[in-house]
């Protein structure tokens, strides 16, 4: 007999509500109300940032081999559509200093054309990854491999900048060995002036930062070291000698050379942009969703950024990305929504307009200053060392790799190595663990024991890993009031790796922020190893029992006392 029961139709592909996914936060924030105070805050903060992209654009470009002007063009185009289209309402797009070492690569061996045709493609690899909805995963890049590449190019920016911090001459090698063999043998052409310049500079910038960290420090030691230079008519190369000044006004947009040679030579630097770009923007929105409690829409972000580097090379711009320090300080100044970050553009565009003739006499070993403090906050020796000497072995050997390999061969084979070389421990770790899975979620065993109000339990099932670190962070997301005290139930819970403890760490934080209590049950093992080498149970003085009812009943007795 048929079965004529009307059945409801099976859902379907709604376009509406696909398109709905990619709402740009500004437009979100837009719909929230936007009085006059908020865009006075916005105006604020985005002067604030203008300020400190205006120096730090142009020492980008320079060190990359590109003029000045390419670093404020990317500012004004790529830094105006990742705010208005991008997923993060704090985000402050442009050029980053992380980018110079693969910039000056792709110059050397393919020329401006070449970069300017590989960061479109970049933009189109983005756009499409977003549209597809697989930007999420670019987050699942181990911690260190990008502790590893950050300080590996922390240091190439270093040793990038010793000419013109030291004035000396001559072409120098794009590989770092045959650079320090090059600076060595131009150490003759030594300019005294220069380094007294870039010394002082680079002391302001610190000293600032210090004394008076409120101040745009970057701005007042490059401009007062270049009016040093100029009233006193010291024999410093200048961006005027150099490059014979800065533009004012943004080019006229023309199409990169799409032709398909150029594409098949420049493909393989196009993928490294777009990973590097994808990593470094969602870094930086997790970082700005850490400080202000939001949460940023990462396919979204990433089609921002894509957008973005589609149009930046249109005006002769770099590639360019959401950045941690220019959205930090964002976010220092008060600012509100994307508004912020638009008008941040509108002032660097502004300051290129008014101020492009008074550029020619900005300092070079100045510029260079302000990369060699960029290039010390990238190589966070203090970071390196320690993660060495907490993290587990396999994943300070995943660092350690990374690091040289950056330095000393090239970033897409080092990214490309450390990523593997994460998996494989990875794979052999979950062998180990009998392929278990993670999950974090309240105990349903102990929710109906009658728990006291203000004590929650969790349990971590299988291997924490930095696939998992996610997960562990959001364990208390949303839950309203936070309670008093947390009991994390980690008896099936084989391994941890870096990552998933400072996902931990993240969680204790908060927890210590909220006044919170945290007490671990059943840990043992690798993962009991581990979290006492790290030094997180010492530095928030972590409960331990052997079994959960224990752990429960110290809770109980800690909220009473």
């Amino acid at each position: 007999m048929t079965d004529t029961t009307a059945r409801p139709p099976k859902p379907g592909f709604d376009f509406t509500t696909y398109l709905r996914q990619f709402t740009p936060k500004l437009v979100i924030a837009l719909r929230e109300g936007y009085p006059v105070s908020r865009f006075s805050q916005d105006a604020l903060s985005g002067i604030t940032v203008a300020i400190l992209a205006l120096p730090l654009s142009m020492a980008i470009a320079i060190g990359a081999g590109m003029p000045p002007g390419a670093g404020l063009v990317t500012s004004v185009v790529a830094g105006f559509l990742i705010s208005a289209l991008g997923g993060s309402r704090h985000q402050i797009g442009g050029p980053a200093a992380a980018f110079i070492v693969i910039i000056a690569a792709v110059m050397a061996k393919h020329g401006e054309a070449g970069l300017m045709t590989a960061t479109f493609l970049a933009g189109i690899i983005l756009v499409i990854a977003a549209l597809l909805r697989v930007g999420t995963y670019v987050k699942y890049v181990p911690g260190p491999v990008i502790l590893g590449f950050t300080s590996g190019v922390g240091a190439l920016i270093a040793v990038g900048q010793i000419k013109d911090f030291a004035g000396l001459s001559g072409d120098m090698p794009a590989d770092v060995l045959p650079k320090l063999a090059a600076l060595w043998q131009a150490r003759g052409g030594f300019n005294a002036s220069a380094f007294i310049v870039g010394l002082a500079t680079l002391g302001v910038i610190v000293g600032l930062k210090v004394w008076r960290p409120k101040w745009p420090g970057l701005l007042i030691a490059v401009v007062g070291a270049s009016a040093a230079v100029a009233l006193l008519g010291l024999p410093v190369e200048t961006i005027g000698s150099r490059f014979g000044g800065v533009a004012a006004s943004l080019p006229m947009p023309k199409l990169p050379d799409l032709s398909p040679a150029t594409i098949g030579h420049v493909f393989p630097s196009a993928l490294t942009f777009a990973f590097l770009i994808g990593v470094e923007s969602l870094l930086s929105a997790v970082a700005a969703d850490a400080i202000t409690g939001r949460r940023h829409r990462s396919n979204v972000e990433i089609l921002g950024q894509g957008v973005a580097n589609i149009a930046s090379p249109l005006f002769g711009g770099l590639p360019a990305t959401g950045v941690i320090a220019r959205t930090g300080t964002n976010i220092s100044a008060g600012g509100q929504t994307p508004v912020a970050g638009i008008l941040h553009a509108v002032f660097v565009l502004i300051a290129m307009v008014a101020l492009a003739p008074l550029a020619a006499y900005l300092a070079l070993p100045c510029l260079a200053a302000v990369l060699i403090n960029v290039a010390w906050r990238l190589l966070d020796v203090h970071e390196v060392v320690g993660f060495l000497r907490k993290a587990p072995r396999d994943d300070g050997l995943v660092l350690a790799a990374t690091l040289l390999l950056t330095v000393f061969v090239s970033l897409d084979v080092a990214i490309a190595v450390g990523v593997v070389m994460a998996s494989v421990l990875f794979v052999h770790r979950m062998a180990e663990a009998n392929g278990a899975n993670m999950r974090a979620r309240d105990d349903e065993e102990v929710e109906s024991a009658g728990l006291p109000e203000g004590l929650r339990v969790f349990k971590f099932r299988g291997p924490m890993f930095f696939g998992a670190a996610e997960t562990i962070s959001r364990a208390l997301e949303g839950v309203s009031p936070y309670p008093k005290a947390i009991v994390l139930d980690m008896a099936a819970v084989p391994l941890v790796d870096a990552t998933a403890i400072a996902a931990l760490e993240e969680l204790a934080t908060a927890s210590r922020k909220h006044g919170a209590h945290l007490h671990m049950s059943g840990l043992d093992g690798q993962p009991r190893r581990a979290l006492h080498t790290y030094g997180l149970i010492k530095a928030f003085d972590i409960t331990l029992s052997g079994s959960r009812e224990a752990a429960i009943d110290k809770a109980k007795a800690g909220m009473v006392g």
